[in-house]
């Protein structure tokens, strides 16, 4: 039974970082119905400058984290005006295309300027030191990054809801040409959006990064966080995170008991299942457009 109660709280624990990346997906989804596979990359980036800014110029961490979060804000609104807004007519599969070769660049670029090996990322809390809850074990980082993705799913939730602004990112998302009439600056909406986005990404980036630093070390969480949005629904902040828990606690108890080595695959499997039933996903509502 111990055992058992240990794998939940670390599928919890992990599930943490993959709520972050799906609502920073969801984020950009909700606005511009772009699927954005370079969010892991871009938190990549953020992450390697914050140990630039930490290893390299000897800032203290209280100086180089908001720091980074500015820095990534920045990045996304860059790419999103020097990128994403000079395609000609794009398409769905257009953008997201586009999102893929970001990625690619992003990652190559950190690889080329960082090189493979390995990092240590100098962080105000170890990933080693442990927290016991009765007589389940977790880490004080996984008990921060699980506060931090609760944090910001109620902030982003009622930032949407009730601020002007987050009514207007909606609206874009809906109507587009419609919110333009209403005098809606949709283009800055865009860019606002990714911008915040991307600073969730880094949020998880920086939480990741203590315990793995590598060029390659946001591609699962992105995958994953993917992953959660589908499940929860691609338009649903709260599916996302539920979403998110639900696959870290599933691919935890899968890695225990049945298989570590197709723990993975589980997240996956889980998604294509519920999409069979469900395409819209659990939380959010499956619209009919007709044209």
């Amino acid at each position: 039974m111990l055992d058992f109660l240990q794998t939940i709280v670390s599928g919890v624990a992990v599930g943490s970082s993959y709520a972050l990346m799906g609502l920073a997906m969801v984020l950009i989804y909700k606005t511009s119905e772009v699927v954005n596979f370079a969010q892991g990359e871009m938190a990549l980036v953020s992450c390697f400058f914050t140990y630039l800014v930490l290893e390299y110029h000897g800032f203290p961490f209280y100086v180089a984290f908001p720091g980074a979060l500015v820095f990534s804000a920045i990045l996304g609104c860059i790419l999103e005006f020097a990128v994403l807004r000079r395609a000609k007519e794009p398409t769905i599969l257009g953008m997201i295309i586009i999102t893929i070769g970001l990625e690619m660049i992003l990652m190559g670029f950190v690889s080329w300027k960082f090189g493979a090996d390995p990092k240590t990322m100098p962080f105000p809390i170890s990933p080693y030191d442990s927290v016991a809850l009765g007589e389940v074990f977790v880490s004080s980082l996984e008990v921060l990054t699980f506060f931090v993705a609760l944090a910001v799913m109620a902030i982003l939730f009622f930032f949407l809801r009730y601020s002007k602004l987050g009514v207007a990112m909606k609206a874009t998302q809906q109507n587009n040409m419609a919110a333009r009439l209403m005098g809606i600056r949709t283009n800055r909406i865009l860019m606002f959006t990714w911008g915040i986005s991307s600073v969730v990404g880094c949020l998880a980036g920086l939480l990741i990064s203590p315990m793995t630093m590598q060029p390659y070390m946001m591609w699962g969480p992105m995958l994953k966080g993917f992953a959660s949005a589908v499940l929860g629904g691609m338009t649903s902040l709260p599916g996302a995170v539920f979403g998110a828990y639900l696959i870290g606690i599933i691919e935890n108890l899968f890695g225990g008991y049945v298989s570590i080595e197709f723990k993975s695959v589980v997240a996956f499997a889980i998604v294509v299942l519920v999409l069979c039933i469900k395409p819209s996903g659990l939380f959010a509502r499956h619209y009919v457009k007709k044209v």
